[in-house]
């Protein structure tokens, strides 16, 4: 895949042209957002009990199973049998959400809980792609 950065201020001031300063970046999306391939799953989000932290209803989540768990890092967790994405509180054992509207969720030592693995990246589809639709169902 070829690249050309094109650099976008905050106002409105009209684009300078691409053929300005052409450059031509070898980019492969994979090595941009996955750092462990063989450790790594995507999954769908669901839901927006994630928002403040910019994780949307419909993102794809790149989780890594390789990285260290980190206080208050992103997760995705097995919690009772259910998969969810929330930020880990490692002291006092809680699984944060990032928006008001929803509670902590304490995890106690009778629940059957495993972290599946670390948000690393979030993507979000400004169109709907036609290789996620049958799959985002």
């Amino acid at each position: 895949m070829k690249v050309i950065p094109i650099y976008i201020a905050a106002g409105i001031n009209g684009f300078e042209s691409p053929a300005a300063e052409y450059l031509q970046l070898s980019l492969s999306l994979d090595e941009l957002l996955v750092e462990h391939p063989s450790a790594t799953f995507l999954g769908f989000a669901k839901g927006d009990s994630m928002q403040e932290l910019g994780i949307f209803d419909n993102d794809i989540l790149i989780v890594d199973r390789h990285v260290k768990v980190n206080q208050y890092d992103v997760i995705v967790a097995n919690l009772n049998g259910e998969f969810v994405c929330k930020q880990l509180d490692m002291h006092r054992r809680l699984l944060l959400s990032a928006n008001h509207a929803h509670q902590a969720v304490r995890v106690n030592d009778y629940d059957q809980f495993s972290i599946e693995g670390v948000v690393t990246r979030s993507v979000r589809c400004h169109r709907p792609s036609p290789v996620l639709l049958d799959i985002a169902k």
